[in-house]
């Protein structure tokens, strides 16, 4: 296993480090703007006829079979220290049964000796794993390719392709040509052999948007709203002049809130599977995404501090997160979770 050293990484390999180091240290959370979801609450059923024994909280998704819906999001590779906390992350989903995704593989395929950051199979054989790239680099040279090479890396189930246009925006190296990315999205779908997911990265899809991504030939959305870590607050704390903070932080509550985001895709994604994400912090979150449509909740940040900790944290946050689905799920009267998915919300 090839490592390299801090003085001779390169520049994708610092920031990712910063990012790291940014989210666990910084407060990075929407300042203002929630996730919508406390707008939402569940019907109280004080006699539900269903023992919790008999509660399923399973789904499959690719045809995998998820002990419970929920999706460590993708987060983190491309250094040492992401190498740990991928492998502790990793060893949490295998034990409970959870589905992973892994962060922008950009850093393994342009520096080879950091692919090992990403590789988690030798501990997560049977997990459903996400890959995942930066759409906008179809406009800085990717292709059908590069995403291949993400897949294979890994030993992925699908890949995720990210919409980061307003972190872009904000970095001062960052890529910012979006445009026309739309048909090279398609081209991927129709090559690439495996399912292929949009995810936002913290400020949700429009309708549209979605609409536009499930004409393209996606197999799933991942909302990925506003209300949980906001990456413009990310750039502010390593903008490197005051100019580039202060544009970062005006942009700091911008985005669909989560809720906003995943009733914006259930109705645009033609029937396709939906991920919430985006500032989701408990089971009630996830149950209460699933009854306005999703399949499944994904968390970043709580999972990132539990795995900073160890694996036995990030496993008992999955055993947590699981327990407080299946008690929703309970005390609103669903047995499964397409039960839960009919379960109407009260707005208050």
């Amino acid at each position: 296993m090839s490592k390299v050293t801090d003085s001779e990484s390169p520049s994708i390999e610092n920031r990712k480090t910063e990012h790291i180091r940014i989210n666990l240290e910084k407060d990075v959370q929407f300042p203002r703007l929630s996730t919508g979801l406390e707008h939402y609450r569940f019907m109280h059923q004080a006699l539900p006829e269903i023992d919790l024994r008999d509660v399923d909280s399973r789904v499959t998704l690719f045809g995998k079979t998820l002990n419970a819906p929920i999706l460590i999001s993708s987060m983190t590779g491309g250094t040492d220290l992401a190498y740990q906390l991928n492998q502790r992350l990793a060893e949490a989903a295998q034990a409970t049964g959870v589905a992973m995704g892994l962060g922008s593989q950009r850093a393994g395929i342009e520096h080879p000796e950091l692919a090992y950051t990403y590789q988690v199979r030798n501990v997560a054989p049977d997990i459903l794993l996400l890959a995942n790239l930066g759409a906008v680099q179809f406009n800085y040279g990717y292709g059908p390719d590069h995403c291949r090479r993400a897949v294979d890396m890994i030993d992925a189930d699908a890949l995720i392709l990210h919409f980061n246009v307003l972190q872009e925006a904000v970095q001062p190296e960052g890529d910012t040509n979006f445009a026309g990315l739309l048909a090279k999205v398609e081209e991927v779908c129709k090559v690439l052999k495996v399912p292929v997911i949009a995810k936002e990265v913290g400020w949700g899809f429009s309708e549209r948007d979605v609409r536009n991504l499930a004409n393209a030939g996606v197999a799933a959305i991942d909302v990925a709203g506003s209300g949980g870590t906001s990456w413009s607050e990310v750039e502010y704390h390593r903008a490197p002049t005051a100019f580039h903070a202060r544009v970062a932080a005006s942009f700091a509550d911008w985005g669909i809130p989560t809720a906003d985001a995943v009733q914006y895709a259930v109705r645009g994604a033609a029937g396709l599977p939906v991920i919430a994400s985006g500032g989701l912090r408990d089971g009630i979150d996830i149950a209460k995404c699933i009854a306005l449509g999703a399949s499944a909740g994904g968390l970043a940040g709580p999972f990132l501090k539990a795995a900073d900790h160890s694996t036995e944290a990030a496993e008992q946050l999955v055993r947590e997160l699981t327990a407080q689905v299946r008690i929703a799920m309970l005390c609103s009267g669903a047995r499964t979770i397409a039960e839960l998915q009919a379960t109407p919300l009260m707005r208050v």
